[in-house]
């Protein structure tokens, strides 16, 4: 969430919502930003609708419900300045099922695959909008492929590690919409200090450390 740039009075997306939780930290670190969440599960979907009443954002965070791979019968094109997903990190029969639906969903590319992924973000963004995710290092070449074979180009890369010198977990990365070639590749985010307690990016990431007023 804290990997986009973000400005005020932009429209975003994101693609596999879930609950919500992604589109919250954007609506926190952007007063000015309105997101629209895509989710398969009418479940999840409806949790992140309920959510999002609590906290008195209807108006800026909304949901719908249906398969990204129909995106075209779901919303319009070139609507959003920015996507963002967190999508499954796995090809199918790769490893053993999760027991549950949901967990299946979010793993892996039983409901779509990178590719798809990458397809309906392109769709969904005009020339020059940007596509944040996150996936794991081991299919770093599968991104790059995936990206560019949406039109969309690598821009910028940041290693997510669990301590310093540890190798990457995961990766954040931007893709540009009709971008050129050239990656900026960021310093790692260190999830964990020498002690093992969360790092102060970290902290601030979840909004944990807010400053105090007089």
């Amino acid at each position: 969430s804290a990997f986009p740039r973000l400005k005020p009075g932009m429209q975003g997306c994101a693609l596999c919502s879930g609950t919500g939780l992604l589109g919250l930290l954007l609506l926190q670190r952007q007063q000015e930003l309105a997101v629209t969440g895509v989710e398969l599960l009418s479940e999840a979907a409806s949790l992140g609708e309920r959510t999002a009443a609590a906290n008195g954002l209807n108006d800026r965070l909304t949901f719908q419900v249906g398969d990204i791979r129909q995106i075209r019968q779901l919303l319009p094109p070139a609507a959003f300045d920015l996507v963002v997903c967190n999508p499954p990190s796995y090809p199918a029969g790769s490893g053993h099922l999760p027991a549950s639906e949901a967990l299946r969903a979010a793993r892996t590319e039983l409901g779509c695959t990178l590719e798809e992924v990458c397809a309906a973000a392109a769709y969904l963004l005009p020339w020059g909008g940007r596509f944040c995710l996150v996936h794991k290092p081991e299919r770093l070449a599968d991104l790059c492929c995936a990206l560019r074979g949406a039109g969309l180009e690598l821009k910028r890369l940041r290693p997510v590690c669990s301590r310093t010198g540890a190798a990457p977990s995961l990766l954040l990365a931007e893709g540009r919409r009709g971008g050129r070639p050239g990656v900026d590749t960021l310093p790692p985010l260190v999830l964990q200090d020498p002690d093992g307690n969360p790092s102060a990016e970290l902290d601030a990431i979840y909004f944990r450390t807010q400053e105090e007023t007089p």
